[in-house]
C-alpha cells in the first residue's frame, strides 16, 4: 500500500494527458520528468557502483569480446497513452502461454521498433527513407517491438513483432508490467525481451540523456549467452552452458576508472549512467549493443563516441536478489 501511494504522488504531478503522445516530444519529456518508473528500491533504479565483482568477470567479458566496441541502436521508441484510451484486442500468435492477457491500450498512431531514425544492426528492420508511421505499422521484418506506457494507470505494454493487419493488431508476444510494483513475470516467462525483462526502463532517452545522467539500469544484447538466468530475470535463450557466457540477467558495470572526461556531453550521460547503474544481459543479438529511444534532438555524432569503450572497460558485478540491497527487510 504504501508503495502505491507513493506512485500516486508522483503521478498527481503529471501533466495532462489528453492524446497518445510520441516519443521525441518536448510533451512527453514532460510526462515521463514527472513519473517514477518502478518503485526507488527496483533493480532498474539500484546504485551498483559499490557492488562486488563477480568471480569469473574477466572470463565472461571475454566472452563477449574484450576488445569489441561498445555499439548502439536507436531503435525502442514508445508512446505514452492518455488515462481513458480505448483498449482493442492483440492476436497474440507465437507465445500465447507466456503472454498477459488483453485487451490493451493502443492506439493508432502506436510506433514500431526503429521508426523513424536508421541506425540498426538489422538493415532488413530499417525504416525506409520516406516511409510512413502506417506503413510500417503494417510492413517490415525484424523484432519490431512496440512499447505503450500508460502512467495513469502504472502499466507498462510491450510486444514483440508487433504488426497490424485488417482485421486488427497482432504480435508474437505481449507483456503488461505493474510500474509501481517489484513484481516479475512467471519463472521462465520470456518478454518481448528474451529475459523476461522489460524494455521500456531500460532504454536510454532524451529527457533523461539532455539533463546529464541516464538514472537507471540500460540494456544490451550479446550473441553468445548461457542457458541461465538471474534475478530480476526470468528466463533464458540458449542451449549453450558453458560457465563463461553471461546469464540472462547477468549487470554489467562500466569501470569506476575509467576516464569520461574526452566525450561529449550526450555520450557523458550514458557512461555516468553506466558507472552507477550498469546495464544488464538482456537479449541475444550483436555483442555490447545498447538501446537508445531514437530522438532527433539527440547528438548522434557525440554518441558515436561511444565506439571508443570496449568490452575490457566492464566488469560483471554480483547483483542483489528480490530481499537484499535496497530491497532488504
Amino acid at each position: 500500500m504504501k508503495r502505491r501511494l507513493m506512485a500516486a504522488a508522483v503521478l498527481a504531478g503529471l501533466p495532462a494527458i489528453a492524446k497518445p503522445v510520441l516519443f521525441d516530444t518536448p510533451e512527453a519529456d514532460r510526462i515521463l520528468q514527472a513519473m517514477q518508473i518502478f518503485p526507488r528500491d527496483n533493480p532498474w533504479n539500484e546504485d551498483i557502483s559499490a557492488l562486488p565483482v563477480l568471480p569469473g568477470s574477466d572470463a565472461i567479458i571475454a566472452s563477449i569480446g574484450a576488445d569489441k566496441s561498445l555499439g548502439f541502436n536507436l531503435d525502442m521508441n514508445f508512446v505514452i497513452v492518455p488515462p481513458d484510451q480505448k483498449k482493442v484486442p492483440v492476436k497474440v500468435t507465437e507465445y500465447p502461454e507466456e503472454s498477459d492477457p488483453g485487451p490493451f491500450p493502443v492506439p493508432d498512431n502506436a510506433p514500431i521498433e526503429n521508426w523513424p531514425l536508421h541506425k540498426n544492426e538489422d538493415l532488413k528492420a530499417l525504416p525506409r527513407p520516406g516511409q510512413s508511421l502506417g506503413d510500417i505499422q503494417r510492413h517490415g521484418t525484424g523484432d519490431r517491438h512496440l512499447i505503450i506506457v500508460d502512467p495513469a494507470h502504472g502499466r507498462l505494454h510491450e510486444f514483440w513483432q508487433a504488426r497490424r493487419t485488417d482485421t486488427g493488431w497482432e504480435a508474437s508476444q505481449a507483456s503488461t508490467f505493474d510500474l509501481t510494483s517489484n513484481r516479475l513475470r512467471p519463472d521462465r516467462w520470456t518478454s518481448a525481451d528474451a529475459a523476461g525483462l522489460p524494455i521500456f526502463p531500460a532504454v536510454a532517452r532524451y529527457d533523461e540523456i539532455s539533463r546529464g545522467m541516464v538514472r537507471h539500469a540500460m540494456r544490451f544484447t550479446a550473441r553468445r549467452t548461457r542457458r541461465a538466468y538471474v534475478y530480476p530475470a526470468t528466463h533464458w535463450a540458449s542451449k549453450l552452458e558453458d560457465a563463461s557466457l553471461p546469464r540472462m540477467g547477468e549487470r554489467f558495470r562500466l569501470r569506476r576508472d575509467f576516464d569520461l572526461s574526452g566525450f561529449p556531453p550526450h555520450a557523458q550521460a550514458i557512461l555516468k549512467g553506466l558507472q552507477t547503474y550498469g546495464m544488464f544481459m538482456a537479449d541475444n543479438g550483436s555483442d555490447w549493443l545498447m538501446s537508445i529511444a531514437p530522438d532527433r534532438r539527440l547528438d548522434l555524432q557525440g554518441l558515436e563516441t561511444l565506439s571508443r569503450v570496449e568490452g575490457r572497460d566492464f566488469e560483471v558485478v554480483r547483483t542483489t536478489g528480490p530481499d537484499e540491497g535496497p530491497r532488504k527487510r
